[in-house]
């Protein structure tokens, strides 16, 4: 294909060869495989029921190895918050108005924003001035400056409550908590001076020596171009490519870039109020346990092939039982060796509840061997897709702990454990034209496809995310409970 100079220019910008974009067009017309899904996990057949007094014994060993761990907790924030007033700004074109906003007008006052929003209405302001201040206010933040919940006079943003989680589980050595959020460039400033203005009164308020943040961007050499539905190159209305974010499984890098024995991973927007937090608060410590016994018995049976005094028949058994692997044949020592020397993760699944959103499976490869795997919608073949995800009994709610050093406590190199055909193709527009847009393979689906993965039940309750703004008024942010 021939780029011209400023293309070409445009291209090296973003990080990208000629080359590079060619391979991203190239994807485009053969398009990504899909998943080969053996079947839906299902209770003790993937997915580790952990009951009351084992539950406590996870959280137990995990409180006892916290105080010797590098522990961080990573937000993807760089989310915006349009998706959330979709429906705001489709009635100020329309005129339309939907049950929702109804009933987002007729409870105004119970949103945690409405003491911010009165400052930019009129007097007696009409619907309409209350639909175009929200929107004037926070139509383009991101999801993590926009107030969630309110306390009595005082209002948290999803940024302010997780700070809160942080301090209550992801405590590590010298009392100190540390967390990364991933944000967008154009809001990296907002998020700073929010969290410079924060992070003293949560330091104090839970007794911590330190309470560290860090922000990264989304690399812009993780960007993809956008073709049109002839694959070639779609152009801005000024002649230039238009390149786009490409998803979450971008975060690759930020999360490699992230110096911790173990990382804590949770949306921006998945955040409760203080009163209902408690199980949050367990079920992370309980993940985190459970992947410490797992690591530890890991990092034994490498010894122990090192050592040459391995039991094979224990190790091929420990995997298929505890490492979410079940092969096709028998292996040689470093086989094994070679599959227990990998990246751990152990993931909190929801029983299924209809909502949107990858879910685990278990997955065929191209050898035969079937392991534990999120799955998104799209990577599920559209003639079997409504029979297969009406199956599955739990979904993915990113919940998850990982564990990112090997047995001599050297880093992983994340890039080596993504599967690079798990990512997918979606139709989009821009400025009123259809495009193709490319996704590369998700954080918690093919970017970790080659971890070793444990699946475990957990409530409900800790899952209250905040796709649109009716969701605030849902039981799991309901600020009359407060």
């Amino acid at each position: 294909m021939n780029f011209s100079d400023k293309d070409l220019k445009q291209i090296t910008e973003h990080g990208l060869t000629s080359e590079e974009i060619e391979k991203q067009i190239d994807n485009f017309k053969k398009g990504f495989p899909y998943a080969d899904i053996e079947k839906p996990v299902t209770a003790n057949d993937g997915v580790v029921i952990i009951d009351n007094m084992p539950g406590n014994y996870f959280a137990n060993l995990f409180s006892e190895h916290a105080q010797s761990l590098k522990i961080v907790k990573m937000v993807p924030a760089s989310g915006a918050a349009t998706r959330m007033f979709k429906d705001f700004y489709e009635f100020l074109q329309t005129g339309k108005m939907t049950p929702e906003i109804r009933t987002a007008l007729d409870n105004i006052t119970e949103f945690a924003f409405w003491k911010n929003l009165q400052t930019v209405l009129p007097k007696n302001p009409t619907e309409i001035d209350i639909i175009k201040g929200i929107i004037t206010l926070y139509g383009n933040t991101p999801k993590g400056l926009i107030p969630f919940h309110k306390y009595g006079n005082d209002i948290a943003t999803a940024l302010e409550e997780h700070l809160k989680e942080g301090a209550q589980y992801a405590v590590s050595f010298g009392d100190t908590v540390n967390i990364h959020f991933t944000v967008s460039p154009e809001h990296k400033k907002d998020f700073e001076s929010l969290l410079n203005k924060l992070v003293p009164i949560y330091k104090a308020k839970f007794h911590l020596k330190e309470y560290n943040f860090t922000i990264s961007e989304q690399d812009k050499s993780t960007d993809t171009i956008a073709v049109n539905k002839d694959f070639t190159p779609f152009r801005n209305s000024d002649g230039s490519l238009l390149f786009r974010a490409a998803g979450h499984g971008a975060l690759t890098k930020n999360l490699n870039e992230i110096d911790a024995d173990l990382v804590f991973i949770k949306n921006i927007d998945n955040v409760q109020p203080d009163n209902l937090r408690k199980d949050t608060i367990k079920y992370n410590k309980i993940l985190a346990g459970k992947l410490i016994q797992v690591q530890k018995q890991t990092f034994n049976f490498i010894r122990q092939i090192d050592a040459k005094n391995a039991d094979i028949d224990k190790i091929h058994e420990f995997i298929e039982n505890n490492l979410g692997l079940k092969l096709s044949h028998k292996l040689e020592e470093q086989g094994y060796r070679q599959i227990l020397n990998r990246p751990i993760r152990v993931c909190g699944v929801v029983k299924n509840t209809g909502a949107p959103g990858g879910g685990p499976f278990w997955v065929r490869d191209s050898n035969g061997n079937i392991s534990l795997q999120i799955v998104e919608s799209s990577q599920i073949n559209p003639e079997f897709r409504e029979n297969i995800m009406s199956k599955s009994e739990y979904f993915n709610p990113v919940f998850m702990v990982c564990g990112l050093r090997d047995f001599n406590g050297n880093k992983f190199d994340l890039t080596q454990y993504v599967d690079e055909n798990t990512g997918f193709i979606s139709k989009k527009s821009k400025d009123g034209k259809d495009l193709l847009a490319m996704e590369l393979p998700g954080m918690w689906n093919g970017a970790m496809a080659r971890y070793n993965t444990m699946f475990v039940e957990v409530p409900k309750s800790i899952f209250g995310p905040a796709k649109t703004i009716f969701d605030l008024l849902k039981q799991e942010h309901n600020n009359k409970m407060i």
